[in-house]
């Protein structure tokens, strides 16, 4: 792939949408090509997370302790983003990433947030403001399944 649809990918990205053509082109010259075959394991739940990956064809499989697709695995497609926490903070995996079949991915290093977010500060509010809105959405929903389930 070429820098131009590696952006053209970062775009389509919910948290990149907004960033101007510029930072997009930084995120997407900086981050690494990954190509996984059919049943590599990108990573295993648990292992520290460093960096967030962008599926740019093919496709992953998420699992937790070994719970399989027929009892609620995520399939991850072209255009998905794994790993956001990992962009932002030190955490650990919370599934296991298996290739589906063959998958390229863009593999973004924190490192390379951060660097882009302290040389443009004014993109760090405008990432923490679309965020803190997501986390209200996501708070607002699980109240609402809370309440719908009985819960006080």
């Amino acid at each position: 792939m070429s820098l131009e649809s590696d952006i053209s990918l970062l775009r389509r990205i919910p948290l990149f949408a907004d960033l101007p053509a510029e930072q997009l082109r930084l995120v997407a010259f900086s981050s690494s090509r990954v190509e996984l075959s059919k049943g590599d394991v990108l990573f295993k739940e648990g292992e520290a997370a460093r960096t967030g990956y962008v599926v740019a064809s093919g496709g992953l499989e998420l699992t937790r302790d070994g719970i399989g697709a027929a009892r609620g695995a995520t399939p991850c497609e072209p255009g998905s983003l794994i790993g956001e926490m990992a962009l932002f903070v030190e955490t650990k995996r919370p599934a296991t990433a298996t290739a589906l079949e063959k998958t390229e991915l863009l593999e973004i290093d924190r490192k390379q947030i951060t660097r882009m977010l302290l040389e443009y500060p004014h993109l760090a509010l405008r990432l923490r403001a679309k965020l803190s809105e997501r986390l209200k959405a996501t708070v607002a929903d699980l109240t609402r399944l809370q309440r719908d389930l009985g819960g006080q």
